[in-house]
């Protein structure tokens, strides 16, 4: 019997899409394609792969009818918040293909006289993503789009539970007239995919995932000098200074706390709040919380789908109970949620108080619908607490004070600092992060440092 993937929907745990796994045929077949392919793509100027990429986004955004849906579907979001994703999708594509001239140009040095010399930037050759769920366009396009302008071929893994995008992108390269190998969107399991990264045929690996994924994948590679990009998710923290704009930092930090269903690598899951505005900000949060509307994703009013399955939601369940066991208050009823129960993909949001970092909640990741609340006496405790976390992926600051925001984003261990937003990925910077958030780097003329290497010519002429 042909082994398959499913993807089981979180709406009504139907199986909306199953796939073949690809056989061994199918994976060796790939990877030489890739390999041969991908020398002929490399010689391709700039601006031809430009058109080439620029025509994949164009029929990714033309398929934005039968999208929408179909994730919410496979991973739950509203339908009245699809189109967000791929507008996300369009702006960092083009982004990085209107920069790759210049982020791939040649760096010259200082000239010297009787000598040519440069430092190239050279494709990688065969980059392997292995993409998540949650945000399945918006994370695969930050290394896709790039890597295919720098002139390497492309494996794509996508999630079990979103197979439907490899898809999508497979028919949205087809229909570019991509050349054959360049791309190949491929269904695999997890064994198949260590497999491919153990077989020296791949170059680059980036992997957006769990830290026990980034371990994983690490541990297959580690016999092959391959690069390796990992980003792994966060515990991400706000600060709330006494000079915020208050009505502004709460509808930014509900917002940033419960979008998808808490289920984002830099979404909000704990919160410092000055202790002089402390009342104000928490009374403000649980208001705008219990507006919240929790239910099918398919139906327009809905504002607040399942997550991705009842394990998911159970396990966040869990840290709500321990903490309040250990002290902390819940302010949310989750009764006043209907569709809520032990054992349902469908979970209320909830805030808690009175929580400290003795609490998993407020220390492990809870990839859900709940933020703890805490206040803090100043700037210094709020670093420290900040920084008392084994992720580091974002941090936000919520200040009227540019020159605060900026000595204290010094001071805090983390890939990034927002000042007065947070949950954005802004395609011109670096998205990285430090400690157990991985390693490497996307997006922004950085990210195509991940994705190529240097390769240095010192020309001296005849005397």
């Amino acid at each position: 019997m042909t082994e398959t993937i499913q993807c089981i929907s979180p709406i009504d745990g139907s199986t909306f899409f199953e796939r073949p796994v690809a056989s061994g045929k199918e994976i060796a077949a790939a990877l030489d394609a890739a390999r041969n392919a991908q020398a002929d793509w490399s010689a391709f100027s700039i601006a031809e792969r430009a058109q080439y990429c620029t025509s994949i986004v164009d029929n990714v955004l033309a398929m934005e009818a039968e999208i929408t849906p179909e994730l919410a579907w496979q991973m739950g979001r509203p339908i009245r918040f699809g189109a967000g994703e791929l507008r996300g999708f369009e702006e960092r594509a083009r982004h990085m293909i209107a920069i790759a001239e210049e982020a791939l140009a040649p760096v010259e040095p200082t000239p010297m006289d009787g000598v040519c010399r440069f430092i190239q930037r050279i494709p990688m050759g065969v980059v392997f993503i292995i993409a998540p769920w949650n945000y399945p366009y918006l994370t695969a396009v930050n290394s896709l789009i790039p890597a295919l302008m720098a002139g390497n071929a492309v494996i794509l893994k996508h999630a079990a539970q979103t197979l439907g995008v490899g898809e999508r992108l497979q028919i949205a390269c087809d229909k570019a007239d991509l050349p054959k190998g360049v791309f190949k969107n491929l269904f695999l399991t997890h064994d198949q995919a260590a497999v491919m990264i153990a077989s020296n045929k791949i170059d680059q690996v980036n992997f957006t995932g769990s830290v026990t994924g980034g371990r994983e994948i690490s541990t297959a590679a580690a016999k092959t000098f391959m690069g390796v990009g990992l980003e792994l998710g966060g515990k991400d923290p706000a600060y709330v200074r006494e000079d915020a704009d208050l009505d502004h930092a709460v509808e930014s930090l509900v917002d940033g706390a419960y979008f998808n269903s808490g289920q984002s690598c830099c979404g909000i899951e704990r919160i410092y709040v000055s202790d002089k505005i402390y009342q104000d900000f928490v009374d403000g949060f649980v208001e705008l919380t219990r507006a919240y509307v929790l239910g099918n994703p398919l139906e327009g009013a809905t504002t607040l789908g399942p997550m991705l399955k009842p394990a998911a939601a159970d396990f966040v369940r869990g840290q709500i109970n321990i903490a309040v066991d250990f002290g902390a208050r819940a302010l949310i009823n989750a009764k006043d949620f209907k569709l809520d129960a032990p054992g349902s993909s469908y979970m209320a949001p909830q805030a808690l108080i009175d929580v400290d970092h003795s609490m998993a909640v407020m220390m492990e990741e809870s990839f859900g619908p709940v933020v703890g609340i805490m206040k803090v006496r100043d700037d210094n405790e709020a670093v420290r607490l900040m920084n008392d976390s084994d992720y580091g992926l974002s941090a936000s600051i919520w200040t009227a004070d540019l020159g605060c925001a900026q000595n204290l984003g010094g001071q805090i261990e983390t890939g990034t600092v927002f000042m007065n937003r947070c949950d954005y990925l802004d395609p011109t910077l670096a998205w990285t992060g430090v400690k157990n958030t991985g390693r490497g780097a996307t997006l922004s003329h950085i990210g195509y440092h991940t994705l190529t290497r240097p390769k240095s010519f010192h020309l001296k002429h005849q005397i």
